[in-house]
């Protein structure tokens, strides 16, 4: 129950100088407004967007996962998963690489990765990196945020040495579903993600960078 498609399975700052700054998407035209929308722009997360993280993050995991209200489970597991506690330990990480997609500095989107991450299901001499989480508020979805995050997450993980990045979804998560193979991801089988001893059925998607 961890990735999420571009669903409810970010201009931005560079965060490094403005020489690094990497627009995905041209300028959009609002269908509503007809008028030009600022780009796209993807960079690294830093300790002051844990809060938006946060909200988003919580916002997408209920309309995913708790379609039919939230039980008392539920609210722990959003608190211990992307709460802002979580987050900020998340951010603060150095093994754990979040990416945050903006326009206008409004948060829009964010994928998780951990390098070196390996599933039970993968062969073990290969090097792999995880999709942990991949989550864009389900009004900015259908704009290419879901999959500008994915692809600067498989080109940085393809620079840190990684041959396949793997991720799980849901089995009642549709839309991840129908999302990753047409990213080019495969269905590997099977597998369980489990919280407070409750399990849930999830697919195992891999890519090979």
């Amino acid at each position: 129950m961890k990735a999420v498609a571009a669903t409810s399975s970010r201009t931005i700052r560079s965060s490094k100088t403005s020489r690094t700054r990497r627009s995905w998407c041209r300028p959009e035209t609002s269908r509503a407004q007809g008028v030009a929308m600022s780009p796209l722009v993807i960079r690294a997360a830093t300790a002051e967007d844990a809060l938006c993280i946060s909200v988003l993050a919580t916002q997408v995991f209920l309309d995913t996962y708790a379609p039919r209200g939230v039980s008392a489970q539920i609210a722990r597991e959003v608190q211990g998963v992307v709460g802002l506690d979580a987050v900020t330990r998340e951010l603060s990480d150095a093994s754990v690489k979040v990416l945050v997609a903006t326009r206008d500095e409004f948060l829009l989107g964010f994928a998780k990765w951990t390098p070196g991450a390996r599933h039970e299901l993968l062969d073990a001499t290969t090097p792999a990196a995880e999709l942990d989480r991949l989550y864009v508020q389900e009004a900015s979805t259908g704009q290419g945020i879901g999959s500008a995050l994915m692809r600067e997450v498989e080109a940085q993980a393809a620079r840190a040495g990684a041959a396949t990045l793997w991720l799980t979804a849901w089995v009642h998560n549709e839309r991840a579903l129908r999302f990753y193979p047409r990213q080019g991801y495969t269905d590997a089988g099977g597998t369980l993600y489990t919280y407070e001893g409750v399990s849930h059925d999830n697919r195992l998607f891999v890519k090979t960078l």
